[in-house]
């Protein structure tokens, strides 16, 4: 439960207020007791920042339970599909909400995942982009698996890999969601299937919990040397954020007062530095991962974060990390 007395203790004034931003990393669910839906991120990127355009990323939420288990997960796009067509009817702000929506469907399907891909593409024939299918997996009890319950070594299976073909056939793209040990299957994954944009979400999971704790400088040179395995495939990108997730052990919320965009940067600015200048900015996007890490801070201290680590960055390299990197591997333009 995000406290918002908490959250608030540490407001900042924006930097470049101006400047274009497509978020393309959050959530709108509604699931038993938590709720986080269109007003409330309304409420969050209307406290000063210039955002322009959104991606939603599967959250399993609100899926269908009166059609067959693997056609489940369409409901969350048709719910997605129904707000974003309300925020855009009522032509409230400037903000385009889930201008692309990134679903989920089962690879383990194998070739039959390619009908719960049309139902997804069919109901929402503009804003669907691609799927997310979280492999989230490690051995330790301390490390939560992810929801869609992987396996160890699940994205290298014969049944995954037949439905990974799948996406380069409909032209859809991929969100890996893995922790950081697991980025030398990305490679493969990324070696196998050259022609599907594969999008490595927050940084690829660098670890901070359970046999990790206490290990933050052995965790980023073990990150570094994995991730720097993908310079050369250029079908992969890079979602620079949700680093302030529970799971990433800076234990925020753990803490008197919500971090500033200081110490974020102090803390966690190695990481996109790295990835900026080994992978450059047109393979980079900031995102928001909201409302997961709304736990530890503030959309308003968050962009600014991201803001002052471009400051050295040439215009052309901050339109790209703020908004076309997004907008041109989600084809929103």
């Amino acid at each position: 439960m995000i406290e918002k007395a908490w959250l608030n203790s540490i407001t900042e004034e924006i930097i470049d207020p101006g400047r274009e931003i497509c978020d393309p990393h959050h959530h709108l669910w509604k699931r038993n007791a938590s709720r986080y839906l269109l007003e409330d991120f309304l409420g969050d990127i209307e406290t000063g920042h210039n955002v322009l355009s959104t991606v939603h990323v599967e959250c399993e939420s609100m899926y269908n339970p009166d059609v067959a288990e693997e056609f489940a997960p369409v409901g969350e796009t048709e719910f997605i599909q129904g707000l974003a067509t309300m925020n855009s009817s009522r032509g409230v702000g400037n903000c385009g909400i889930a201008e692309g929506i990134v679903g989920f469907a089962d690879l383990r399907l194998g070739r039959a995942v390619q009908t719960v891909l049309e139902s997804h593409i069919e109901t929402a024939p503009k804003r669907f982009k691609g799927i997310r299918h979280a492999t989230g997996w490690h051995e330790s009890s301390d490390i939560k698996n992810s929801h869609s319950n992987p396996e160890k070594g699940e994205m290298l299976t014969d049944s995954f890999l037949e439905g990974f073909g799948v996406l380069q056939e409909l032209n859809l793209s991929f969100d890996a969601w893995c922790y950081h040990e697991q980025i030398p299957e990305i490679v493969q994954l990324a070696s196998i299937y050259p022609e599907t944009v594969i999008v490595l979400d927050h940084f690829g999971g660098p670890l901070g919990i359970g046999p990790y704790e206490g290990q933050r400088d052995r965790v980023y040179e073990n990150w570094k040397e994995k991730v720097s395995e993908l310079a050369s495939l250029s079908n992969v990108f890079f979602k620079l954020g949700g680093l302030n997730m529970k799971v990433n052990g800076y234990n925020w919320h753990k803490k008197a007062y919500p971090p500033s965009s200081d110490q974020l940067v102090d803390l966690t600015g190695r990481y996109y530095e790295f990835c900026i200048n080994r992978f450059g900015s047109k393979r980079c996007m900031f995102e928001s991962n909201f409302p997961v890490d709304k736990a530890s801070v503030s959309y308003q201290v968050l962009w600014n974060a991201y803001k002052k680590l471009t400051r050295q960055l040439t215009e052309e390299e901050k339109n790209d990390l703020f908004y076309q990197t997004a907008a041109t591997v989600y084809k929103l333009n």
